[in-house]
């Protein structure tokens, strides 16, 4: 047997441990260039990977049997982005408010007979994105795009120290094609998402026209939404579509593929805009924001996402900590969820466990509750290392014999697809990234009474802190946690605020300091 032949089945691992590798060197490189290197090698990286484990599959058989067709389509993405590199060199405050408009289109791709909703919008950004970065940074710099520190916040090492980690237990996954799609359609281009943000230099006005984006976009969704209601019609996912027809209630999912991922867009939107109305004095401003609220909630309401709701409430109760006093909200919360445990187990059937059933709790959780139980087996019987990066869906039907309908891609409890998947060191890597996460977040953020408007970086921090624990809220009970780019971009703009002096005040244009100010700030990373 030839050498070659011999080292074929190990070329895929390979290949994603060197893409996290080279993710890694976006952040960890010594100088501003080899980092450049390191994120084009990423880019390049990412998609050939993807192909190279998808190469015989029926999904991209219109791809591999047409190649004038492949060809093509990588031109006209040549030229899209270099077009767009070019603009981002010019005016890099560009790259952050389209990054923003692109965060929650899904474009449905039919390959195979299946269908595949894909983030291209955001994508083609962070290609544009990349190519900018690295010419700026291989020329010496350009203006509105700031010098990194040496040593990365420690956040970031944490995230790419659980990327490596993945990449290596993808090697003995059982499903090692999801943990490429994983790593070239999510924590690739998201990881490089969160280095361009941080890479660019935010002021106040373009941290509002991102704000304003993102609250025009969520009104959008929601009378699409509240169109979807009335006309009792859906413009994809048939799954959610066929479950309407035997429901009493008619749930929306907007130009989203999943109701859920709808509800959590719409209480995201909604918490930062909560945190604005709370500081602003102009009555005419609360008015308006608090018109906008209402209709965002008739769009959540419509899509009957009870883990939404509760990321909402999460989300509120951050903000009102940092206005007013915690203790006594807090004492209230914790008041209101022991009358509910209360209540749950001395009356079930108020809260629509069926006690009479087989399964009361996976019928009132929709099934939830057995995807629960089943990933904490797979971890009780490898707690260490797990089944491997991705395997959840197929270890969960094959243990179950469940149907591939029935399983998902995920609990729906993020820590217990790390534990079923990863073991006890993907707990300690994930742990690693939320800590840390909020650690950078809530760091030196005073939750205490201010009688008057906040500075912009505390506001900024407040909305971006209780926003980034709501979106965990909301993981804990449905799925995506790194699998969505609004994580990484809640990280980023933590990173982003937190090089704000603390001496800023309200008055100031700037959201962010000059770049000279920013490195004499920038101690917080080491």
């Amino acid at each position: 047997m030839g050498a070659p032949v011999a080292l074929a089945p190990f070329l895929p691992s390979a290949g994603i441990v060197a893409t996290a590798l080279a993710v890694a060197g976006v952040f960890a490189m010594p100088s501003l260039r080899a980092r450049a290197i390191a994120a084009i090698v990423a880019l390049v990286l990412a998609p050939a990977l993807l192909l190279g484990e998808l190469w015989d599959n029926p999904q991209i058989a219109s791809l591999r049997d047409k190649p004038a067709g492949l060809a093509a389509a990588i031109v006209l993405g040549a030229i899209v982005t270099i077009a767009l590199a070019a603009l981002f060199v010019r005016r890099p405050a560009v790259l952050p408010v389209l990054a923003f408009f692109a965060l929650p289109f899904r474009i449905p791709v039919e390959t195979g007979g299946e269908s595949a909703n894909l983030l291209v919008p955001l994508y083609v950004v962070v290609a544009g994105g990349v190519a900018a970065y690295a010419w700026v940074r291989l020329r010496g710099g350009s203006p509105g795009w700031i010098d990194e520190p040496v040593t990365p916040p420690r956040v970031e090492l944490a995230l790419i120290a659980f990327l490596a980690l993945y990449a290596l237990q993808a090697g003995y996954s059982s499903d090692f094609e999801q943990a490429v799609k994983n790593v070239a359609f999510f924590y690739v281009p998201f990881a490089l998402l969160l280095k361009l943000l941080t890479a660019v230099e935010w002021t106040k006005r373009l941290a509002i026209r991102c704000l304003g984006i993102t609250v025009g976009l969520a009104v959008c969704f929601a009378v699409i939404g509240f169109w979807e209601y009335q006309a009792r019609e859906l413009l994809w996912n048939q799954k959610v579509i066929e479950s309407n027809q035997f429901e009493s209630y008619f749930r929306v999912n907007s130009l989203f593929f999943d109701p859920n991922i709808y509800g959590r867009y719409l209480a995201l939107v909604m918490v930062a805009l909560a945190g604005v109305m709370l500081w602003r004095k102009r009555s005419r401003d609360i008015a308006l924001t608090a018109l906008v609220l209402a209709v965002l909630w008739g769009g959540l309401v419509l899509t009957f996402s009870q883990s939404s709701f509760a990321a909402l409430l999460v989300g509120l109760i951050v903000i009102a900590c940092v206005r007013w006093r915690p203790g006594p909200i807090l004492a209230g919360v914790g008041a209101v969820g022991l009358i509910a445990l209360i209540v749950v187990v001395a009356a079930p059937g108020s809260v629509g466990i069926d006690t009479g059933s087989k399964n009361p709790l996976d019928k009132a959780t929709s099934g939830r509750f057995e995807l629960l139980s089943g990933g904490l087996d797979m971890f009780i019987d490898r707690p260490i290392w797990g089944y491997g990066s991705g395997a959840f869906a197929e270890r969960f039907r094959e243990r179950e014999n469940a149907s591939s309908r029935r399983a998902a891609s995920a609990s729906h409890t993020i820590p217990i697809t790390i534990a079923a998947e990863q073991g006890v060191v993907g707990l300690i890597a994930y742990t690693a990234v939320l800590v840390l996460a909020f650690q950078l977040m809530f760091s030196r953020l005073r939750w205490t009474h201010r009688r008057g408007p906040p500075s912009l970086p505390l506001l900024g921090r407040t909305i971006v802190a209780a926003c980034f624990t709501a979106l965990v809220f909301h993981t804990m009970t449905y799925a995506a946690f790194l699998e969505d780019p609004i994580t990484w971009t809640l990280i980023g703009l933590g990173i982003a605020i937190r090089l704000t002096p603390a001496a800023s005040t309200s008055s100031s244009d700037e959201l962010l300091e000059s770049p000279s100010e920013r490195s004499r700030t920038a101690s917080y990373s080491r």
